[in-house]
């Protein structure tokens, strides 16, 4: 079979994909806030969210971020989005990871107090997506009422965009979200004696 040959059928398929896209498209006519799950045991759920957070920056929009473990120890995403204080609101409310602590009544006040900026944030209308970042873990322990949470999720604005992360996601978020990611772990450097390095985990 010659070049040109296999170029031409390379054309004819890419025309057909072409007008089958097109038709699928026009049936995708609906608009709104959407409530995204990043879940698993794979790197990648923040990163996901923070991603959309500098993609809503791009468009000119506004943004809410609240981290509900990670503490006040420095992060590239911290470092990088404070330069943007007119379109972000960044609170760090963690208190670190849960083996550090080791005090589960100062961890579930900690996610109480990142419950009460979560909730300000999807009710102000000034802004357009709010990162709850890792707030499925502070779910796990059940710091947090999950029933609550659902029902504040449930009855945000209809053009607000909430994104929420963390492993083990709770069966009622991924039952209420537009859209649910599972990361998946193959591969990683810390199974093979490397530690966190910036840019990368943090």
């Amino acid at each position: 079979m010659s070049e040109d040959h296999v170029n031409a059928e390379h054309a004819e398929a890419m025309r057909a994909l072409k007008a089958e896209r097109e038709e699928l498209m026009k049936t995708k006519t609906l608009e709104k806030g959407l409530l995204l799950v990043h879940t698993g045991d794979g790197k990648g759920k923040s990163s996901a969210g923070f991603g959309m957070v500098a993609r809503s920056l791009g468009w000119g929009m506004q943004v809410g971020v609240v981290q509900f473990i990670k503490g006040k120890w420095k992060t590239g995403e911290r470092l990088f989005f404070s330069r943007f204080p007119d379109q972000v609101r960044y609170r760090v409310m963690g208190e670190g990871f849960t083996w550090d602590t080791q005090d589960r009544e100062r961890d579930v006040a900690a996610a109480k107090a990142a419950w009460e900026e979560s909730k300000a944030m999807i009710a102000d209308p000034t802004l357009d997506f709010v990162l709850l970042d890792e707030i499925n873990i502070a779910l796990r322990y059940d710091y947090l009422d999950i029933d609550e949470v659902v029902a504040v999720l449930t009855a945000r604005p209809n053009d607000k965009h909430v994104c929420l992360t963390g492993r083990n996601a709770k069966p009622q978020l991924l039952e209420i979200a537009d859209l649910v990611t599972e990361m998946t772990l193959v591969k990683h450097p810390f199974e093979q004696g490397f530690k966190a390095q910036r840019g990368v985990e943090f």
